[in-house]
């Protein structure tokens, strides 16, 4: 196993041969992998400008953002360049619970030779930052201002962290590389559908290197992820369920760019459905208890004639249990 304290990248790696993408670029990476190195997940498509983006932060330490709305696989984006380079990769969701103390470290009790002592205890920054490790910092906009603050300080090119409590300054490892996903550009809660969002110290955004935006993809590679997830829609009769399944998803999108609806299909959500569908055997039902149940009241009759005109039936209003219990058994 490679050592994670002081090893770093022994080989490098074609972009061509291992992403697939036309381009002569070289990246570092690891020959073993280390237990923090993400799974590989063999059916994953890469967006090609957001890996280039994203290798960008690999190769050359750039501080790389990724953008875009939910469910466009962002975190998961970053895990998977990770992941064929086997570069460990450690994730921090900046929910309301992550405090300073969390990201910095505290004094903490421990028992040493059967005598309680007081001992400093390193947080996930300070961890990662003396450690050749990916540092993914999930629902950026989310974080709180001290929180905020802290991060800001490990963004500076030379990135060194001061650990007050402890009179020690902290140097980055040299293959240190460091990560966020956010949902908005720091502008706040604009669309409302984001809630818990913060405007963000413009300061601050600007000492991020690279923002890629992740959309949603092309209609065929939608239909090509959902597939691939749930295989066992491979036939004729699931590829065209599909196809019905992504275009209800791509009406949701546009109902909610035009302010039609307050919620959209994600393709996470769309996969959801797909699987459901297994456990219920009725696209209906499955779409009922996937997406219409979360969608506001007032605008499920918009979402029922958008199934309605992709599946050529109309969506009940209610389930019937009892026509789809010998299935669900």
């Amino acid at each position: 196993m490679t050592d994670i304290v002081t090893g770093k990248p022994d080989r490098m790696v074609a972009v061509r041969t291992v992403f697939g993408i036309d381009s002569s670029l070289m990246v570092p990476a690891f020959s073993e992998r280390d237990d923090h190195v993400p799974e590989i997940d063999e059916v994953y498509r890469f967006n090609p400008e957001v890996t280039l983006a994203i290798l960008a932060g690999f190769s050359r330490d750039r501080r790389v953002m990724v953008q875009g709305l939910h469910g466009t696989g962002k975190s998961t984006h970053i895990e998977q360049v990770a992941a064929r380079l086997n570069w460990p990769c450690v994730r921090v969701n900046l929910d309301g619970h992550i405090s300073r103390l969390d990201l910095v470290g505290k004094d903490a009790i421990v028992v040493r030779d059967d005598l309680q002592i007081t001992e400093f205890q390193e947080g996930i920054v300070p961890w990662a930052l003396q450690r050749p490790v990916a540092l993914i910092f999930d629902e950026y906009d989310a974080g709180r201002p001290d929180v905020m603050f802290v991060i800001q300080r490990i963004l500076e090119r030379d990135g060194k962290f001061t650990l007050l409590d402890q009179n020690r300054v902290i140097h980055p490892h040299p293959y240190f590389r460091m990560f966020a996903t956010t949902n908005t550009v720091g502008l706040g809660n604009l669309n409302g559908l984001y809630h818990g969002t913060q405007v963000l110290n413009h300061a601050q955004m600007d000492r991020w290197n690279v923002v890629a935006t992740l959309n949603y993809l092309p209609r065929a590679e939608e239909a090509g992820i959902v597939l691939a997830r749930v295989p066992e829609l491979a036939d004729e009769a699931g590829r065209a369920l599909i196809e019905s399944m992504v275009s209800v998803a791509e009406l949701t999108r546009k109902g909610f760019a035009s302010g039609d609806l307050s919620t959209l299909m994600s393709p996470r959500t769309v996969i959801n459905w797909a699987e459901n569908c297994q456990i219920f055997h009725d696209p209906a039902m499955a779409f009922r208890l996937t997406f219409l149940n979360k969608c506001d009241e007032a605008e499920r009759s918009i979402v029922a004639e958008y199934f309605q005109r992709c599946f050529g039936t109309e969506l009940e209003a209610e389930a019937n249990v009892e026509n789809h219990a010998a299935g669900i058994r």
